[in-house]
């Protein structure tokens, strides 16, 4: 039987990460694995969601295209891109690791309590992680996305079988997620680059 990890490009725990920093490349073909994630859910109301990832991947793509030579990794992107007046893909860069967090830390609640529903792990995760940085529209676009989430059987059933497999390839996905969510916030912070979460 197969997983939805077993159709996903790249898992992040395959992301090369090196003194020199985290694969721009392989990050974001990672990330386009979690953005369809999100079709599991299978509620329109998180389409907001995978939007705006989409639209920070693209942002850092586009960089990327630009000066690939400065930006094999995303710390050298940054770094790269700070000498210029405008930085979209740093700041790309910050709204995708925090989207990115957002849904680490929910399926991370889910994955260590088998009794939690989506929709309390997902609302937990937004008061820790995007809460803080939205407005009062965008924060009850996000309170209707939390009510339409799937139970947690059926979204579980959607990332395949056996169940066994799927915890198991979600504990490492969800692992090597951390470690660069965690290193990319440190980057950020000790850069004065904004906070991830």
């Amino acid at each position: 039987m197969s997983t939805y990890f077993d159709t996903i490009k790249k898992s992040f725990a395959d992301v090369p990460i090196t003194d020199a920093g985290v694969d721009t490349v392989a990050f974001l073909e990672a990330a386009e694995g979690l953005v369809g994630l999100f079709d599991l859910l299978g509620s329109t109301a998180f389409g907001v969601v995978q939007s705006d990832l989409k639209g920070n991947i693209a942002k850092v793509r586009t960089r990327y295209n630009a000066t690939p030579e400065l930006s094999a990794t995303l710390e050298q992107l940054v770094l790269n891109e700070k000498k210029e007046k405008k930085q979209p893909a740093t700041e790309g860069l910050m709204w995708l690791l925090r989207g990115l967090a957002f849904t680490a830390q929910a399926l991370q609640r889910s994955h260590g309590d088998k009794s939690e529903e989506l929709s309390v792990s997902f609302n937990k995760s937004y008061e820790g992680t995007l809460k803080q940085f939205h407005n009062f529209v965008v924060k009850g676009v996000f309170a209707l996305a939390m009510k339409a989430c799937p139970y947690r059987k059926d979204f579980y059933e959607k990332l395949g079988s056996p169940p066994e497999k799927v915890d198991q390839e979600l504990g490492v996905w969800l692992a090597a997620l951390d470690v660069i969510l965690k290193r990319m916030n440190t980057f950020y912070v000790n850069g004065k680059y904004g906070t991830v979460y």
